[in-house]
Formats: structure tokens, C-alpha cells, sequence
């Protein structure tokens, strides 16, 4: 078994970070740690854990250039894109903190003569975050910031590929003067990763990732009775109907199918339009794809990166070629982008028309550049398409009608339902999943309740 992590940059196959991974003693010292700083920061109350994590979250902030350039450099995505996911940090951090306490506040329940009742909401200990690469600060603050406002502490296991952002948060707690063992990160293998699922001291875990990676997870916490929380990607459509402004629509959505090269869990990968913008809308659609600049990401004109690797871009090939042997068309010619090469993990966009819900590229995960269209001709037609797949993490109808959208969100199996966008998480709404989606809630009050264990209290006046 290798003893190391070594990330290769997409970029141009150079080695970025080498480092070790944790040993046993190591992983030992960061449970016991972690477990014994618990009680001691629970005590310090909500208002005074926030004002460290908040200076926590103004210094990481302040190193926003050096991090954005870091995760393009690690996982490939162009530059002119990556400080704005520390902005999204950024956010969402500074949202969980704000609604902190209300909802840690203790749930009243109606009087009764004689007896004082309520129920508290105490920390579960010590939170395991497991953190993916394609969006390396967004899925990790998700848990990291709620966990640690409602008492838990932390450890933080990223993916090989960015190992560099566990290091940056842990600078900035560190240097908010976060008390020793609140907020740790462990470089890990898979092996040591189930190791720590199967500690004793590990009380919750947050995992974001492959379906495969969820139920790895779930097999390790199999019989420990603890929470986890799985975001596990999706293949998540939208509709066009016949009122859609257009032009927005064919922006938004392109940009949901590209942004990230596609990988992103909650991209757009399958398009429904109604029959009489279907033809215009792919005309749009290919004229905007055609306007791409796949290259370089450290280069300020690059609008598509690579994807993570060589292995990565040839599975989003084989979709694409599977499709098309099936009778799909590919309206974009790969020629059309220089930098896009067989053996390389710098893919082409792909717009797929003809498809149908029997190939690959409509009913499972395709984390590429890479969506299929289809016309129809109902709201009911498209309600059962978009149903139609294994997965339901987001759903997006593009319409001007409200009671409409309304209507076909509380029909369309999806944890998120958007009208006139995609491809965004609100840190005040439930993010979650249904299906195999995963299960459990980040974000939004809803998000601190599986971080939490309820507490009742039952007091009688004799």
C-alpha cells in the first residue's frame, strides 16, 4: 500500500504536492484530540465559538489569491473562475453562523402547569468531513462550519487531488487561535478513510461524492449507529417550456452543462424543450458551446479547463461515443478545440441530440462537458423524463409562469427545484438529495439538525 498522496496537476501532468499520509499514531493522536477538545468547546457557548470561526473565515478570505490559484493548479478549473469559490466559502460560512443561534436554540414546547419542558440540541461529538475535489472548499464548508458552531469538532479528510485546501482551512483556524484539536485535517488514503469511519470516537461523517464512495461509507459505518450525511452527484435535468425567455434559458443552462468542465454533482446533463423552441434553442445553444476556449486554465482567455485527469476524459469519451453509436448526434466537432486530444485530460464540450433515456449519457452520472437534449411536447412528458433516472438531486424548469414551475416542482422527484436557474446552492435552503442522490441535509437551519443530538428535558415541580 502506497505511503503517500502525490496530486498530478491536469493542467500539464506535473507533480503539485507530495505528501504523506497519516500514520497510525498520527490518526490516534488527531481522535483523542479532537474527543478531548470537544466538552471544553461546547462550553464556550455559540456567540463565542462564532467570533472564532468568523475570524477563522476572514483569514481565509484574505488569502483568497493564493487559494484560487491552488485549486486551479490541483484540479484544473481556469483561474478567472476559482477565487469565486472562495466567495462561495465565504458565504455560506458567514450564513451558518449568522442563523447559528436560532437554530441551536432549544424548541419549546407548549406549557404545562407543573413541569418546565424543552428540548436541547447538543453537539454529537466529533464531525469526519470527506471532502471531494471538484469543488473543494464549497462541499467541505458545508459541514465543516455548521459541525463546529454547534459544539462537535472536526476532522477533515480531502481528496488526494486537493489536499492543498484541508491545509489552508486549518492555517486560518489555526491562526484565529481555534483551540488545539477543534479543527484537524488528515491526509488519507481509502483504507485509513474507513479506518476513521470505524473509530469510536467518530460521531458523524459528511460525505461528498461518488454513489460507490456512499455506500463504502455506509458499509463502514455499518453497525456504529451514527449519522452521515451523502451527497453523491446526480444527472439532473431541466425544462424549456414554451413561455422561457429564451435567451436566458440557453445561457443559464449551457453554462449549468460547462462551468467546472461538468463536474459538478448538481450540473445540468439532460435538457428537455418544448417542440417549438426546440430547434432554436439548439441552434443557440451550439452558436454559445462553439464559443468556448478550452486551454490552459492559468491563462486569462480560458473559459473550459481540463477535466481532473487522462482517465477521467476518456470515460467521458466512451459516453459520448456510446451515444452516438446509438444514434445520437454530437453537434459540436471536437476539431473545433485545438487543445482537446485523445490521450489528454482536456475534453471537448459535446451537445447531444437524438438521444433517448436507454443511453448512458441520460440515465447515469457523466461528470464531463457533456449534455443531451431532447424535444417534447407536455409539461406531463417532460415531468415523466425528468423522473425518469436513478438520481434526483436538482431539477430546473425554465418558464414565466410561476404557478406552473410550482407545479411541476412538487411532481419532479429532486432535493432542489429552481426555476430560471441551476447549478447553485442557496446557504438558506435544504441541500440534500433523494434517491441515489444520498440522503441527509447540509446547509439552511435544517442542516444543523444531524449534527445535533436532541435532548429532552422533562422537569417536575413537587
Amino acid at each position: 500500500m502506497t505511503q503517500e498522496l502525490i496530486t498530478i496537476s491536469p493542467i500539464d501532468g506535473r507533480e503539485v504536492v507530495r505528501r504523506p499520509y497519516a500514520s497510525e499514531a498520527q490518526i490516534a493522536q488527531a481522535l483523542a484530540g479532537a474527543q478531548a477538545a470537544q466538552p471544553a468547546w461546547h462550553a464556550l457557548g455559540v456567540e463565542a465559538r462564532g467570533r472564532i470561526v468568523s475570524d477563522a473565515v476572514d483569514r481565509f478570505v484574505a488569502a483568497k489569491d493564493e487559494i484560487a490559484r491552488a485549486i486551479t493548479v490541483q484540479m484544473g478549473r481556469p483561474l478567472r473562475y476559482t477565487p469565486g469559490e472562495v466567495a462561495g466559502f465565504e458565504a455560506r460560512a458567514r450564513h451558518m453562523i449568522s442563523i447559528a443561534s436560532e437554530a441551536l436554540a432549544p424548541i419549546q414546547v407548549p406549557a404545562q402547569a407543573g413541569y418546565t419542558r424543552f428540548i436541547s440540541r447538543e453537539p454529537i461529538g466529533v464531525a469526519l468531513t470527506i471532502a471531494p475535489w471538484n469543488y473543494p472548499l464549497l462541499t467541505a464548508v458545508n459541514s465543516i462550519v455548521p459541525a463546529l458552531m454547534a459544539g462537535n469538532t472536526v476532522i477533515l479528510k480531502h481528496s488526494d487531488q486537493t489536499p492543498l485546501c484541508a491545509e489552508f482551512i486549518e492555517r486560518a483556524f489555526r491562526e484565529a487561535g481555534a483551540p488545539k484539536g477543534v479543527f484537524q485535517y488528515l491526509h488519507a488514503s481509502h483504507d485509513i478513510a474507513q479506518r476513521l469511519i470505524r473509530a469510536p470516537e467518530i460521531g458523524y461523517v459528511s460525505f461528498t461524492g461518488s454513489v460507490r464512495g456512499g455506500r463504502a461509507v455506509e458499509e463502514g459505518a455499518a453497525g456504529r449507529f451514527i449519522g452521515a450525511g451523502l451527497e453523491l452527484g446526480g444527472n439532473d435535468p431541466a425544462y424549456v417550456r414554451a413561455d422561457a425567455k429564451i435567451d436566458h434559458a440557453v445561457e443559464t443552462l449551457m453554462d449549468g452543462a460547462y462551468f467546472n468542465s461538468g463536474q459538478s454533482c448538481c450540473g445540468i446533463q439532460r435538457i428537455y424543450v418544448a417542440r417549438p423552441l426546440y430547434d432554436e434553442f439548439v441552434e443557440r445553444a451550439v452558436a454559445l458551446t462553439q464559443g468556448y476556449v478550452l486551454g490552459d486554465p492559468l491563462h486569462a482567455d480560458t473559459t473550459l479547463g481540463p477535466v481532473v485527469r487522462a482517465r477521467a476524459a476518456a470515460e467521458i469519451r466512451d459516453i459520448v461515443d456510446e451515444a452516438v453509436s446509438a444514434g445520437a448526434r454530437n453537434l459540436i466537432d471536437p476539431s473545433y478545440f485545438n487543445k482537446a486530444s485523445k490521450d489528454s485530460p482536456y475534453v471537448a464540450p459535446a451537445l447531444l441530440t437524438q438521444v433517448d433515456h436507454g443511453m448512458r449519457v441520460m440515465n447515469d452520472e457523466c461528470f464531463g462537458p457533456v449534455v443531451g437534449i431532447m424535444a417534447v411536447d407536455s409539461d406531463e412528458e417532460a415531468i415523466a423524463l425528468m423522473n425518469d433516472s436513478p438520481y434526483g438531486l436538482t431539477a430546473a424548469a425554465f418558464t414565466q409562469d410561476q404557478d406552473a414551475a410550482l407545479h411541476i416542482g412538487s411532481r419532479v422527484q429532486a432535493g432542489t427545484f429552481f426555476m430560471n436557474r441551476c447549478d447553485y446552492l442557496d446557504p438558506a435552503l435544504a441541500w440534500t438529495g433523494v434517491k441515489n442522490s444520498g440522503r441527509g441535509v447540509s446547509l439552511s437551519v435544517v442542516g444543523y439538525e444531524q449534527l445535533t443530538q436532541a435532548k429532552s428535558f422533562h422537569l417536575r415541580s413537587v
